[in-house]
């Protein structure tokens, strides 16, 4: 039982190991995931994430509902009101890209994780949702914020206010989750495309990843204003310098993240 950390090149495969709870967070793996996300946002050799969860059926079945939960309202209930999160990870402010190996259950704060995540990719035996109605509260950790985001109003109004899961071929239809690739190989896969990532200038990635979300809240005029000022900061970079000299002599370039 454990949160796993593989470095592989520039990209960190974080794991939740717990599959015999449905890799589902207890406090001590709760705090351990936050640890493990800002480890993987504060080294400068790691460009992209891929997150998982151990075992072939539960990607996370969100909070342990018999320790973490409890836990938590024993703090609301003393009068404190700490923002409740997982590990910190669905409402930690990063700049580095996440990718959700989606393996099996996501639901609950599982699906909020998944929600946190930039792409998401899913085995056949995926199932998401957000169950918190059924248990007489609502998603506390960005559901109701990143659902509705992510696809059509009322697709998210039904899956949350029933509390109903769907399956990895709906969340396809609606553009939940990016692709549906066989469960052997979708860690590999995922890890294949974070490298992807991993191989294009860094400061590009964390500067067009931070215009596409800072646009949501912008008017057209505003987000494009924005766009330009990221533009400026990475045009001017020895890594845009290496870029364009590697175009013109047709070879791979080599980043340096500056």
């Amino acid at each position: 039982m454990s949160i796993d950390i593989d470095r592989i090149d520039h990209v960190a495969v974080i794991t939740i190991n717990r599959p015999e709870a449905r890799n589902a967070l207890d406090p001590v793996h709760n705090a351990a995931l936050g640890t493990a996300v800002a480890e993987f946002e504060a080294d400068p050799n790691l460009y992209v994430a891929v997150l998982t969860g151990a075992g072939n059926v539960a990607f996370s079945a969100g909070a342990d509902l018999k320790t973490l939960l409890p836990e938590y309202q024993s703090k609301v209930r003393a009068g404190e009101s700490p923002m409740w999160n997982f590990g910190g990870f669905t409402t930690l402010e990063r700049a580095k890209p996440i990718i959700a190996a989606i393996n099996g259950h996501a639901l609950a704060g599982g699906c909020e994780m998944a929600l946190a995540c930039d792409i998401r990719l899913a085995s056949p035996n995926a199932t998401i949702g957000l169950a918190e109605t059924k248990w007489a509260i609502i998603p506390g950790a960005g559901g109701t914020v990143r659902l509705p985001q992510a696809v059509p109003l009322g697709i998210a109004m039904e899956m949350i206010l029933t509390g109903d899961p769907i399956d990895a071929a709906e969340a396809l239809r609606i553009g939940l989750v990016n692709r549906i690739l066989p469960s052997e190989t979708l860690l590999s896969d995922a890890l294949t495309l974070a490298l992807t990532i991993a191989s294009r200038g860094p400061l590009a990635v964390k500067a067009a990843r931070a215009s596409i979300l800072e646009s949501r809240s912008l008017t057209e005029r505003a987000a494009m204003e924005n766009e330009f000022k990221h533009f400026l900061e990475v045009v001017r970079t020895d890594d845009a310098a290496e870029g364009f000299a590697a175009f013109g002599e047709k070879r791979n370039p080599v980043f340096q993240g500056k």
